[in-house]
């Protein structure tokens, strides 16, 4: 009974830390509507906000990845 109490335990905890995730997956959302607007509305400046786009999408992306290593931290190591 304890042992099954321990997984159910790192299982909620590992679903909470992947919270995190939640926020850059709405920011990438975001950024990349703004982008598109962007280029709609300025084609010539394309690859400047392409640019700016992927590394903001980098960016927003490594908090994500930071959220799933704490999660599977969580559920192997813990």
């Amino acid at each position: 009974m304890d042992q099954g109490l321990e997984i159910g335990l790192k299982a909620i905890g590992a679903g909470l830390a992947m919270v995190g995730a939640f926020g850059p997956g709405i920011g990438i959302g975001l950024l990349v509507q703004g982008a598109m607007q962007g280029i709609g509305r300025n084609p010539d400046a394309a690859g400047q906000i392409q640019t700016n786009m992927i590394l903001g999408i980098v960016f927003a992306e490594a908090i994500s990845i930071y959220a799933l290593v704490v999660a599977l931290i969580i559920l192997f190591v813990l």
